[in-house]
């Protein structure tokens, strides 16, 4: 049991600080482990096994949103071959909690540093859609235990990866979904009652946004922030103030936006529409997420990922009911006022770019927008990255957090 009681100076909506002394009861820290009933399993393959499939062009592949021939696939994997109480065993192996946090129940997995040969830094990590914790599964290892994966132990990290509300294994929203501004504010009292006054955040997506928010509302906390992406860009009012490079990028994140961004238009619009569908139809789930994991990854998704590694994600998902409460952040986040997204970083900012994500922005546009001290380009790796190549992440995180951890541990 985490006593959580102490006052904190609370961001304003519009991004100004005030304070006032919050009374908050007891937080509670208790370990969280879940096995999936055999009924609800056989249930999956049921409707899994009953798939009625559409007809499709001739060699459509890709071209026209998922490829059957790869979905019918992994369907009949799934229905006949994965092993989703093996893959909980292997999860929960690693330390996961739960914490009540604005009502709401957050799933954690919380790692500490192994053997560290100086100043740990506690670093949380923010998923994105349509992922969750999953994002980081493989890199925790890396970040806690650096010096039994090559790296060196004195850039051990206390490792924090919270589910977003809506996600993975975190409760569901009954109201409005919270935008990245909330989830910030909730990762900041997450780390008070884990203990941490001052840590680093890192993200992606939607995590991104979410790291932003922290730096931007908690800069007296947060030491150093490392995000993969800048997100989706607001342009100022007036488009003089921008670089010629900056004005070919935003024509670019335009047609971006035209030919792939449909998706996101129905999370933002009509969340609910699609969630029917989703949630009823594990072949429809499959085929919603896996285009994105196609689209956005560094090569062919039956090359970047094995099935049983989709699989895991997708029987999460399905599982938990959260295809629509996770696709709901999205109207959420739309409804953000223009005022913060106009709001700079200060707190010092890294960014890795990694050569097969979406909307790779110009470095003027980063600088316009944060404090950059750092901006590197992995060779290899997409929109996933912590999953896709997480060696490469790793050293990323290492290096960009060096410098910043004496601050963390004074």
């Amino acid at each position: 049991m985490f006593d959580h009681t102490r006052p904190r100076a609370l961001p304003s909506r519009d991004g100004a600080s005030y304070s006032r002394a919050v009374t908050r009861t007891p937080v509670s820290v208790e370990p969280f482990t879940e096995r999936t009933s055999p009924a609800a399993l056989a249930d999956l393959r049921s409707r899994l096994r009953a798939t009625r499939w559409p007809d499709a062009p001739e060699d459509a592949g890709w071209s026209a949103g998922t490829d059957l021939s790869y979905l019918r696939e992994l369907v009949t994997h799934w229905a006949d071959g994965f092993d989703w109480p093996a893959q909980e065993e292997t999860a929960f192996r690693t330390p996961r909690f739960r914490v009540v946090l604005g009502g709401l129940g957050v799933h954690v997995v919380h790692v500490r540093a192994v053997a560290p040969a100086g100043p740990v830094l506690p670093l949380v990590l923010s998923h994105g859609w349509p992922d969750s914790s999953w994002r980081y599964s493989k890199v925790v290892p890396l970040l806690t235990d650096p010096g039994a994966h090559g790296g060196d132990p004195a850039d051990a990290f206390d490792v924090v990866v919270p589910d977003m509300p809506g996600y993975g294994f975190s409760d569901r929203p009954t109201g409005a979904a919270p935008d990245s501004v909330a989830v910030a504010g909730l990762w900041a009292e997450l780390m008070d009652v884990l203990g941490y006054d001052r840590f680093g955040a890192a993200g992606g997506d939607i995590g991104s946004s979410v790291s932003r928010y922290l730096a931007l509302d908690h800069p007296e906390r947060v030491v150093a922030v490392h995000r993969t992406d800048a997100g989706l860009p607001v342009p100022p009012a007036d488009p003089a103030e921008l670089s010629g490079e900056e004005r070919d990028w935003l024509a670019d994140v335009a047609r971006w936006g035209a030919e792939e961004g449909a998706y996101a238009a129905v999370h933002r619009t009509k969340p609910q529409t699609a969630a029917v569908g989703l949630n009823d139809s594990p072949a429809g789930l499959a085929a919603w997420v896996v285009e994105k994991l196609q689209a956005w990854s560094d090569g062919d998704v039956a090359d970047a990922y094995t099935p049983d590694e989709v699989l895991t994600l997708l029987t999460a998902t399905w599982l938990r009911q959260t295809i629509g409460s996770s696709m709901r952040m999205y109207r959420a986040n739309a409804a953000v006022p223009r005022a913060q997204h106009a709001r700079r970083v200060e707190v010092p900012s890294g960014f890795a770019l990694f050569p097969a994500d979406i909307l790779r922005p110009p470095r003027a546009w980063l600088e316009r927008t944060a404090n950059v001290v750092r901006v590197s380009e992995p060779p290899r790796g997409g929109h996933f990255a912590p999953f896709e190549e997480p060696e490469l992440y790793a050293q990323e995180l290492r290096e960009f957090f060096r410098p910043y951890r004496a601050r963390a541990a004074g």
